[in-house]
């Protein structure tokens, strides 16, 4: 038995793709982010996993999530959040876990399918981000240790995340490269990427308004 985390904020304008913005409003941003999350929970509901978890930041109102527990975020960092999002699913399921974000809409159910078949002879599974993070990250024992501490939202956040896993004595299976959606460029590169998307069409209907100019 094995279980999926994705750990997502609401798509609020304002709190969420900040850094699209500009070009992008942040209307815009909150639209592109709902869009991506959207991906990323069909690719989750289509992958055949015993338990799935969102860990959120925020509320979704009325949003469809069958099959899904859902559970708030807590602490103050990203490395607290991850940490205490580990620690609060495995507590409620303790089995192997694999976490994912809510950027990468492109993602598929056969690659997080190999993330979690990855834990039944390794001790953890890594999927590295181009711009030096990771996109997914999954622990056949969850500790908070693993985590915390661990500097977020740099460059080098995907080498120094690896550098605790080896510290730890973890085997660790690797995942391919991904593009996370933090600029414009990046939402261009993975709409590309996935063009049948909610997020692609989202991004292409954006600009099918600014060329009319409304």
């Amino acid at each position: 038995m094995t279980q999926i985390l994705v750990i997502a904020k609401e798509p609020r304008p304002g709190r969420v793709k900040t850094r699209l913005c500009p070009p992008f409003t942040p209307g815009q941003c909150a639209q592109l982010a709902a869009a991506a999350l959207q991906d990323t929970l069909r690719a989750v509901t289509a992958t055949p996993v015993r338990h799935r978890v969102l860990v959120l930041d925020g509320h979704l109102g009325d949003w469809p999530l069958d099959g899904f527990t859902v559970i708030p975020q807590r602490g103050g960092g990203l490395d607290q959040r991850l940490a205490a999002a580990f620690t609060d699913a495995h507590r409620l399921h303790p089995v192997p876990t694999v976490l994912i974000g809510m950027d990468t809409p492109q993602v598929a159910p056969a690659l997080l399918w190999t993330a979690l078949t990855a834990l039944s002879d390794h001790d953890a599974v890594f999927g590295p981000a181009a711009d030096g993070g990771f996109w997914l990250l999954g622990l056949r024992r969850p500790e908070p240790d693993l985590l915390l501490g661990v500097p977020m939202s740099t460059a080098h956040t995907g080498a120094a995340q690896l550098h605790r896993l080896s510290e730890a004595g973890l085997t660790v299976a690797t995942l391919p490269r991904l593009t996370d959606v933090d600029t414009a460029a990046d939402a261009y590169q993975v709409a590309a990427e996935a063009p049948g998307s909610l997020f692609a069409t989202a991004l292409r209907a954006m600009r099918v308004k600014a060329r009319q100019g409304t």
